[in-house]
């Protein structure tokens, strides 16, 4: 079976310059932001801080952005090309959660669930 190789991440300085200029208005509207977005062309991985009774969470969405006619739009459906690139951004998220999480208090992570529970 004939595999490629993952497809890497990159950034244009022009895109960072629309993205952090979308991110003030966003803030100055009062939108909720993501805590982080990982991207690997069209497929991207978004990372959401929640707030329970219990504490602070975390969820990731995952989509596909694409273009119809002028504008742009994003789809959870992948087609098989960007599975690659989705498992590139999940795999992205996951390592910034873990390594977020252990930088929490070691309080916060006796409250993790044990990974044996959740399989």
């Amino acid at each position: 079976m004939n595999q490629s190789p993952a497809p890497e991440l990159k950034q244009d300085p022009k895109r960072k310059e629309a993205k952090m200029a979308r991110t003030e208005e966003r803030a100055e509207s009062g939108k909720r932001l993501p805590e982080k977005k990982f991207r690997a062309g069209a497929v991207a991985a978004t990372i959401w801080r929640n707030e329970s009774e219990k504490g602070s969470y975390a969820t990731v969405q995952i989509d596909r952005s694409y273009k119809d006619g002028d504008s742009w739009k994003s789809t959870g459906s992948l087609r098989v090309n960007d599975l690659p690139k989705a498992v590139l951004v999940l795999s992205k998220a996951y390592d910034y959660l873990v390594s977020r999480g252990s930088q929490e208090s070691s309080q916060e992570r006796d409250e993790q669930i044990p990974m044996e529970e959740i399989m």
